[in-house]
């Protein structure tokens, strides 16, 4: 890729600390291995290696939006002190072109005793702007911040959120070529994280690139073009978000993908089919991928202790329909077989636009439903029914199934089964967004 054709280039980077057991070490790498070197001997070292990235490779071109995701000490902000300029990196090269702008941690680049006035033209000025450009701009930053009078204050009477508020405010409103945002947004509250998303659309339009690090799954895919994920230092996936995001969720709660094998255990009996008056589900086979509707680019992975073998959907009493009407009534059976001993299994479901954002989510501890908590003995098989309204927007949805066991905080995924059934909501010309609130008019006439 050509240089007008990237404000981001990074090839083989890699950075590495040299951590100390004893403060004395210090001193001995500092003198040892120079006088071994003097009398001919091979140097010892009296440290460890850790290597906080180790040879990431990409490039970001001009006017996109790239996120970077990962678990806590992945990597991420050494990666964007790198790119800044604040961190050299042990190995590899990065290529940048045009002005850099950053938000790497809150209130990085002010001045605790300086008023914001004061720090708004000193943090501006460090990026290359006149005074002539600061005052041009000044209006539009104090307007952006909304901080009132504050901006006369010094910094160190601010909130944590009131800081970042006007740190964004200064690197957004002076059009850099290159933004980087570390976690700074969500400091702020709802209002003013929408009025930051819509800046950086504005940006990009305006052929600004910038690289995004949160730990939101739904930021990474509604406002980015691409993702990478980082995990203990290495890039593990680069490329479409919603990949990269699936692959994340691995990370958390799968750790690896296991094949789910269903066997039938010894001294069971169970009809391979159940049935009801709507519908019928096999108990014993994984026929899942055999119905219309099915994604077969589902993202699956879990323990096998739990296999999530068929589905059935249905919509006004339609079977499998290839595409439904706004509002009209959807019933979701699912046939779920344990393979091993569960406690109190939780089954989750959860809608999802195509671009990946949540519509609707909801799973059995939040709907209180008791009587999933007592199944989950080896070798049983259970069929849960869902029933609810499809007030959804035209256009294509899927819907993601999992069953998981929570003990404290952690959670033990044993199926999940990501995207797994595609829902295609026919056009509607009464409304537009992404539900039907199925509003009504009405207009009183008044005599003057």
């Amino acid at each position: 890729m050509s240089s007008n054709q990237f404000s981001i280039a990074v090839e083989g980077l890699s950075k590495c600390y040299e951590i100390y057991d004893h403060p004395r070490d210090r001193l001995k790498q500092f003198f040892f291995p120079r006088i071994k070197s003097l009398v001919g001997a091979n140097p010892h070292h009296y440290f460890r290696e850790f290597w906080a990235l180790k040879d990431i490779s990409f490039s970001v071109p001009k006017g996109e939006t790239v996120g970077v995701i990962g678990k806590n000490g992945s990597g991420k902000s050494t990666l964007l002190q790198m790119i800044c300029g604040t961190l050299s990196p042990t190995l590899g090269s990065i290529r940048t072109h045009g002005r850099i702008a950053a938000l790497l941690e809150l209130g990085s680049g002010f001045n605790p005793e300086f008023t914001g006035r004061e720090n708004i033209y000193l943090n501006a000025a460090v990026l290359g702007l006149s005074k002539e450009e600061i005052d041009a701009c000044y209006d539009d930053i104090l307007a952006f911040a909304d901080i009132g009078e504050f901006v006369n204050q010094p910094v160190k009477t601010y909130s944590s959120g009131m800081g970042v508020r006007l740190a964004f405010a200064v690197q957004s409103q002076i059009n850099p070529d290159i933004l980087i945002v570390d976690e700074a947004l969500s400091v702020g509250d709802v209002r003013f994280q929408a009025k930051c998303f819509e800046r950086l659309r504005q940006l990009k339009d305006n052929g600004t690139s910038i690289l995004l690090v949160t730990h939101s799954s739904e930021q990474i895919v509604s406002h980015c073009s691409s993702a990478i994920l980082l995990n203990e230092g290495r890039q593990i996936e680069l490329g479409e978000p919603r990949k990269v995001v699936n692959r994340y969720n691995d990370l958390l709660f799968g750790k690896e993908k296991k094949s789910l094998e269903v066997s039938m255990p010894p001294g069971k009996d169970l009809s391979p089919v159940t049935k009801e008056d709507e519908f019928q589900l096999n108990l014993i086979e994984d026929v899942f991928s055999t119905h219309v509707g099915f994604n077969p680019h589902e993202y699956r992975w879990g323990d096998g202790s739990v296999s999530i073998l068929d589905f059935y959907l249905s919509a006004d009493g339609v079977s499998y329909p290839s595409a439904i009407e706004s509002g009209q009534e959807i019933l979701l059976a699912l046939s779920i077989r344990f393979t091993n001993e569960l406690v109190r299994p939780i089954l989750g479901i959860t809608i999802k636009t195509k671009e990946g954002i949540t519509v609707y989510g909801a799973n059995s501890e939040t709907l209180d439903c008791e009587a999933i908590y007592e199944s989950g003995s080896k070798g049983s098989a259970i069929v849960v029914k869902a029933k609810f309204k499809a007030d959804l927007a035209p256009g294509d949805y899927f819907i993601s199934l999992g069953v998981v066991t929570k003990q404290g905080e952690d959670l033990t995924p044993h199926d999940r089964r990501y995207d797994s059934i595609h829902l295609a909501v026919r056009p509607n010309r009464q409304f537009f967004g992404l539900i039907n609130l199925a509003m009504q008019l009405e207009v009183s006439a008044t005599s003057l």
